[in-house]
């Protein structure tokens, strides 16, 4: 079937956008669903919030990034010219085959399942000593929610510890410009990208001198005869991206998990108790509120049909995957966390191409970290108002004001 338009969507979608909108965006996805499980909105776009047509969309290759056509319409016709611009939207994140297989391949070669489960005791000591360091009244992301990942990714990548804390800031100028293009943002954005960019050229000729056992190393020894098979630009991109997802969704998973855990304290006692709850545990707080709300920038080349959705050459696609996370056809009563659900796997890491290649590691973090501040602190409860971070695509929190005790 086509997809009728919907003026209603505007509206919605516009909500979204506001501060209410951005805190809590749950009851307008449920007014969108009540319209269908995919509507046309502004600019003819496919507004698809249904479970099912946010996993076949996900995973249609027949849709292809275009983000030229994105930043050309926001008014930056010259975005190649822009560090930020250039730097997030020629990733890999935002690529088509065959570059993007080109490239994911490359990294999968020693971005590997076994070197993530090798990092688990590293991960472990983290978390360890990061909670015996949390005494009384805190801000959680300042203590964890941030610090945590960005220990972890920067072990990972080969980030030295005195480096790592700059890069909060860094990355939360970078990627809002994943939210907000408008010149004031692009220019902060800018000078952010420039210095990520500009830190891993050093760091990457460093360990090109003197290679050590880490993940940039790696990549810089990947090759064919002499010749390297990711170019110098490349490999700085290829290490900002994995920098900024490791932390900015995993920063997300445990703000947002560990509120809602304490809203549920019957959950919270039950992964206190329980340990093999923790993989469970996490799917689930990754599907009740995910830090990726929603994938844009995909559109139709061709006139094409995937499952009961046809779309217009050219139509944009934006899946919601917080939506697609709690849909009723799927998830028995979804506005609720059960911690040993097993109706679905969340759609917060995407699918597809363009599934998350830093999954596992964000898994592996909340896996450790949440149940050893549940049972570690007891008491722990929330000790202020939260502050949310801006924007629609990130949800997660800027603020977390929390008590040990």
């Amino acid at each position: 079937m086509t997809v009728p338009a919907n003026p209603t969507v505007t509206s919605l979608m516009g909500e979204l956008a506001t501060p209410a909108g951005q805190s809590d965006p749950y009851p307008i996805y449920s007014r969108l669903r009540e319209l269908g499980d995919a509507i046309s909105g502004p600019d003819d776009a496919l507004i698809v919030t249904g479970y099912r047509e946010c996993s076949a969309l996900l995973r249609e290759p027949r849709l292809r990034k275009n983000p030229g056509r994105l930043l050309a319409a926001s008014g930056f016709p010259d975005w190649e010219q822009r560090p930020a611009l250039r730097t997030m939207f020629t990733s890999l994140l935002m690529i088509n085959p065959p570059e993007h297989t080109r490239l994911r391949g490359l990294v999968s070669r020693v971005f590997t399942a076994r070197r993530i489960a090798e990092l688990r005791p590293a991960v472990e000591t983290i978390a360890d000593r990061m909670c015996a360091e949390l005494d009384g009244a805190t801000d959680f992301i300042d203590a964890i929610a941030f610090p945590f990942p960005v220990a972890v990714i920067g072990e990972l990548l080969g980030v030295p510890v005195e480096d790592r804390p700059m890069f909060r800031d860094l990355v939360n100028e970078w990627s809002m410009v994943l939210e907000i293009l408008n010149p004031l943002t692009v220019d902060r954005a800018d000078e952010a990208a420039s210095a990520i960019v500009a830190y891993f050229h050093e760091l990457a000729a460093r360990r090109r001198a003197e290679p050590e056992d880490d993940l940039i190393s790696a990549l810089v020894s990947i090759g064919d005869g002499n010749q390297p098979a990711l170019s110098d630009d490349e490999l700085v991109k290829m290490a900002a991206l994995i920098l900024a997802a490791g932390f900015e969704t995993t920063t997300g998973l445990l703000a947002n998990g560990l509120l809602a855990l304490l809203d549920h304290p019957a959950q919270a006692d039950r992964l206190r108790r329980e340990s093999e709850l923790a993989k469970p545990a996490v799917e689930e707080l990754l599907r009740y509120d995910t830090p990726v709300q929603l994938i844009y920038g995909r559109s139709a080349v061709d006139e094409i049909e995937v499952g009961e959705l046809r779309l217009a050459a050219g139509q944009r696609v934006i899946t919601v995957l917080g939506a697609g996370n709690r849909d009723p056809k799927v998830f028995t009563s979804p506005d609720e966390v059960i911690l040993d659900r097993d109706e679905g796997a969340p759609l917060s890491f995407g699918a597809g191409i363009h599934h998350c290649l830093g999954a596992a590691l964000a898994r592996l973090e909340g896996q450790v970290m949440l149940p050893k501040l549940l049972q570690r602190f007891p008491g722990l409860h929330l000790a202020g108002e939260p502050q949310r971070r801006p924007g629609i695509t990130i949800h997660s929190y800027s603020t977390l004001p929390m008590a040990t005790h």
